[in-house]
């Protein structure tokens, strides 16, 4: 079966769950889904957070962002986790300034090959219709450019900063083939980008999202606009976790098991 074909047959699924919308009230701990591990292959690095000692995330983690700060924070939180004890929470408001992010350079990686990221996140509240961004790198390939993974028309997104290129592309028909992120439950999410040829996989709970593919074919309301400008080779140098809205939507998130290397990790 193509690409092609399994994202037309996906699409009628991906409508329905764009339709869930209800809410539950947040938990003040959580305990990770029956099955759902924290494994991670050591081709980089592996980040469950129970060695941070303070609230202020430290060692390979920095809360610095570009620019300006408003009111949105980033600490270590000894409440809720995915497994442990320890995960970053944000606290994300509405408006460019009150972005938070936990981040950490991408040093030890091998500046070739497919890069792999993983991590599970819990929030409170729906994606909201603007914008917002809730995983970004910085692309030296892209003129300083941010690579942002988040949401848009309360689906999930990818988008790139340089030229404002969405995946997928913001139409009805696009949006329906990706899929919001669940409230009030750990969520896997993973990603690989494939440095060498500018493809890019995502995964949400070990299933591929067919909206959040660059496989180098351009496909209507997919990746046609993200490839419409040729040349793109991302070669991100940090991992920021966090919020960044751009309009509208506050946001309550927490960030556990981060894994980051050359090979998949999974969600089990």
């Amino acid at each position: 079966m193509t690409l092609v074909s399994h994202r037309r047959r996906t699409a009628s699924a991906a409508v329905a769950a764009l339709a869930m919308t209800g809410l539950a009230a947040p938990a003040a701990s959580a305990s990770p889904r029956p099955g759902a591990g924290a494994a991670c292959n050591a081709t980089g690095f592996c980040e469950d957070f129970e060695s941070q000692t303070g609230t202020t995330p430290a060692g390979r983690w920095t809360t610095a962002v570009a620019n300006c700060s408003g009111t949105g924070t980033a600490t270590v939180d000894s409440t809720v986790a995915h497994t442990g004890t320890k995960s970053v929470r944000v606290t994300g408001r509405a408006g460019y300034c009150n972005h938070a992010f936990a981040g950490t350079a991408l040093p030890a990686l091998p500046a070739t090959g497919d890069l792999y990221v993983r991590f599970w996140v819990r929030h409170t509240t729906a994606l909201p219709a603007q914008h917002v961004t809730f995983a970004a790198l910085k692309d030296p390939n892209d003129n300083g450019k941010d690579l942002r993974m988040g949401g848009q028309n309360k689906a999930l997104q990818w988008n790139r900063e340089s030229d404002d290129a969405t995946l997928p592309a913001q139409s009805p028909a696009g949006v329906a083939l990706s899929t919001p992120l669940p409230v009030n439950t750990w969520t896997c999410l993973e990603f690989r980008l494939g440095r060498a040829a500018g493809r890019l996989d995502t995964w949400m709970n070990g299933t591929l999202v067919t909206g959040l593919v660059v496989d180098g074919t351009p496909t209507q309301d997919v990746d046609q606009q993200w490839l419409a400008r040729g040349g793109w080779r991302p070669a991100p140098t940090d991992l920021r976790l966090g919020w960044e809205s751009y309009g509208e939507g506050d946001d309550t998130l927490w960030y556990d098991d981060v894994a980051v290397g050359t090979a998949r990790n999974g969600c089990a």
